[in-house]
Formats: C-alpha cells, structure tokens, sequence
C-alpha cells in the first residue's frame, strides 16, 4: 500500500489529512511537496477543476476531475499536464483538496462531507 492509499483510507473513514505529495503532474496547482490539505467529499457535488483523491483503475491520485457524468455517478480523472487517467465511480472518490501550503482552494467549503 503507498502513501497515497493510506491517506485516502483515513479520509474514506471521515478524517481530514494533511500531506506533501511528490511529483510534478499537478504543477503549477500543486508542486512537489507542498502541503495539501484534504477532508472528506460528498462525490455528487464535485465539478470539473476539484483536486481530488480518488482510485482509478487501481492506483490512487491526487488530481483533477476533468469531466462528471451525473447519470452514471463517474468523474474521470486527469493531472495538470493533459494525462486522463480514467473514469472511476464516485464510490472511488474519497477527498477534495481544500487547500495548498494553507491557501484554501476555491470552491470546496460546500462539498465537504459532514460526518
């Protein structure tokens, strides 16, 4: 299990984390090891531009949504430089980035999952 797979269980059981991701898909959103913030998300409320955490076909990202089909309950998932990772049920999609290095991200207040 990596890094990621546990942070997303954490926030799968209701808890908000904090954590520095490595890499540079989401660049300029997010730079490697910059501390994000992520809480707990009602999936039916994210639209395309929402950093989230989610599984796709096996392996969790921390990326974008860059489409949402309400009628079939799917987001599909992409990084910052163009690469479509997927499309994955809202099952699968457990947090929103609220914030980077403690800059509130917009539009997220309302989408958090109240316990």
């Amino acid at each position: 299990m990596g890094a990621l797979d546990a942070h997303a269980a954490r926030v799968a059981d209701g808890r908000v984390v904090e954590f520095r991701p490595s890499g540079s898909s989401m660049v300029p959103l997010i730079r490697s090891r910059q501390l994000v913030t992520v809480a707990p998300v009602d999936p039916t409320k994210v639209e395309v531009g929402d950093i989230v955490l989610v599984r796709v076909a096996g392996t969790t990202y921390l990326h974008l949504v860059s489409s949402v089909n309400t009628d079939t309950g799917r987001v599909q998932i992409s990084n910052n430089q163009g690469r479509v990772n997927g499309w994955t049920s809202y099952a699968r999609v457990y947090g929103i980035c609220t914030a980077v290095d403690g800059v509130p991200r917009p539009r997220t207040a309302d989408k958090v999952r109240q316990p």
